[in-house]
């Protein structure tokens, strides 16, 4: 019990470290006099439809009137794909301008195909004023109803208008439109002399500082609001909370009948045959093959639960306010490392129980079975991300900076969980005797049976939702499983609990080609390779739900008769 409180403030401390503020903050002041410089940050640049696919401003041939510097970033940031430079454009706070120039540039035939190359792509741009997000368009193209491409007309816009909000002597919010009364034609391969302009009107409003990002808070990170189907979640949960009942109502149901039936059984004739899965009592805690990959499974996907756990108690106290860069990717980072331990004691712990006796390559099973796989996916799609010269690629330092959390804060609390899990020195608590010689299983029949979400709370239920469904599920197959007198249950439970994490991909595929307008060997690779991960560690995760279910259920039933 003390391990809790203890590890929320290691978790909070570390939190703060990397750039995460525990509280719904900007993590400053910003508080500005008159004609007081405000910091806007050009961020990145990209392709509308695949997100993944993002690049430094000023790969483009942008100009600016002074020196580009960039900014520090946190870990998170980095993660995330942030690579924040200042912007040509100077908002002082309260200083209106009126198509101020900001910078002139003469465009090559180079930069003129360039820029008319993302504008076809519908390249945006994404900027940070004083920590708020604002994004445009690059450009734009008039087919006027031709359909040959080498018809279109191509146009940057070069000029911005930025409205702001302020309260006394904090800004509240921005608003940045691209003026289609200003556009230079880009249709033509020959030279382009191009003024960069931009025009500033300050607003007051009523609105609190503390409020300001609630305007984010149900929008994506594009203009299009996230809709809210209030009826539909609700028709969702109480439809999956009946079935689980129902559920659960005919299982007991079933389970009263087999006692009894069992009971009656006992009081007969003493050399009848035994039938379902009480006949297979002295089988059914017979110890799997590979014990000590499922111990590993076992371990990785508690880690894994406690880190969603974790997650999702942050998002509802307010940590991951929208557009907090990076926030979520450092958490994650964080809690990983922190949580090692959990894996390693889970393991060893269960593979001792299992009278397993190499604990240690299990514990070392345990440290590579999910992040061995995460390290060949990211190696794969960070080379892709530098081939494309985008800013998903991590630098150096980066990559220095996470070896150093697996090698000093990962791989010391996995030991030493998995020291703590050897020495608990409890045995497995079968409620009946194994016997020596496994019987024969029977033959079996086959039965066939850019957005960004910020409503947590939302999330959580239906999070909490499908924990209960798959462990309910779980125990149903388990059931089944054992009455056709199958008394290797074990890894097909965690199987049967992983395999929502195959659906969840399989949904991905139906996403990518039917929903997304997403394209290219950049946003695909990663597209698919990252949500493998993610898939792999929800069939860890669920895995280890529906076998701890399918556990305690059996532990249950056996422990309800009468065993020889």
């Amino acid at each position: 019990m003390v391990l809790l409180p203890s590890m929320t403030s290691l978790l909070l401390v570390f939190l703060f470290l990397y750039g995460v503020s525990p509280v719904i903050s900007d993590g400053s002041d910003h508080r500005y006099k008159v004609g007081d410089d405000v910091p806007l940050y050009a961020n990145k640049v990209g392709p509308f439809h695949n997100p993944s696919e993002t690049y430094r401003y000023f790969d483009l041939p942008f100009c600016s009137s002074a020196p580009v510097k960039e900014k520090k970033e946190a870990l998170g940031e980095v993660l995330n794909g942030d690579r924040l430079v200042s912007a040509p454009y100077k908002l002082e706070f309260l200083g209106e301008k009126n198509s101020e120039v900001a910078c002139r540039k003469r465009l090559s035939r180079e930069d003129v195909a360039k820029f008319r190359d993302v504008i076809a792509k519908d390249y945006y741009f994404q900027m940070y004023y004083d920590d708020l997000p604002i994004w445009g368009f690059l450009g734009k193209v008039v087919k006027e109803g031709k359909t040959d491409p080498s018809e279109y007309k191509y146009y940057l816009f070069n000029h911005l208008q930025f409205e702001i909000f302020y309260n006394k002597d904090r800004v509240i919010e921005i608003i940045v439109r691209t003026d289609q009364n200003f556009l230079v034609d880009l249709t033509e391969d020959k030279e382009v002399q191009v003024d960069f302009t931009y025009t500033v009107r300050w607003k007051e409003t009523e609105i609190p500082f503390e409020k300001r990002m609630e305007k984010y808070s149900l929008a994506s990170s594009m203009p299009h609001h996230l809709e809210i189907h209030w009826f539909s979640i609700i028709n969702s949960c109480v439809t999956v909370l009946l079935l689980t009942g129902f559920l659960a109502t005919i299982l007991m149901r079933v389970l009263k009948n087999d006692f009894v039936k069992y009971a009656h059984d006992e009081e007969a004739v003493d050399d009848q045959e035994e039938t379902g899965w009480k006949l297979i009592h002295g089988d059914v805690f017979r110890f799997p093959k590979h014990k000590s990959l499922l111990a590993a499974a076992l371990g990785s996907g508690t880690q894994l639960f406690t880190l969603a756990v974790f997650i999702f108690m942050l998002a509802l106290v307010g940590v991951f306010y929208p557009y907090n860069r990076g926030a979520l990717f450092t958490a994650l980072v964080v809690i990983y490392a922190l949580t090692s331990g959990i894996a390693g004691y889970t393991a060893a712990s269960f593979y001792c129980q299992l009278e397993g006796t190499n604990w240690v390559r299990n514990v070392i099973l345990t440290g590579s079975l999910f992040c061995g796989p995460l390290l060949i996916t990211f190696s794969f799609l960070n080379t892709v991300a530098i081939a494309y010269q985008a800013t998903a690629a991590l630098p150096f330092g980066t990559i220095v900076v996470i070896f150093l959390i697996w090698a000093l804060v990962t791989s010391p609390l996995l030991i030493l969980g998995g020291i703590a899990g050897k020495n608990r020195k409890s045995e497995f608590q079968a409620p009946c005797r194994t016997t020596k010689y496994p019987r024969e299983i029977p033959p079996m029949r086959c039965v066939w049976g850019h957005r960004i979400y910020t409503i947590y709370s939302i999330l959580s239920i239906v999070f909490l939702i499908l924990v209960i469904v798959t462990a309910f599920i779980t125990v149903a197959l388990t059931y089944f499983q054992l009455a056709a007198e199958d008394h290797e249950w074990w890894w097909r439970s965690l199987l049967c609990g992983g395999s929502t994490g195959l659906f969840i991909y399989a949904y991905c595929l139906y996403y990518y080609y039917a929903r997304s307008d997403m394209s290219g060997f950049m946003q695909t690779s990663f597209f698919f390779g990252y949500m493998a991960c993610i898939c792999y560690g929800f069939f860890l995760m669920l895995g280890t739900i529906g076998f701890r279910a399918s556990l305690l259920f059996v532990r249950h039933i056996y422990r309800s008769i009468k065993c020889e």
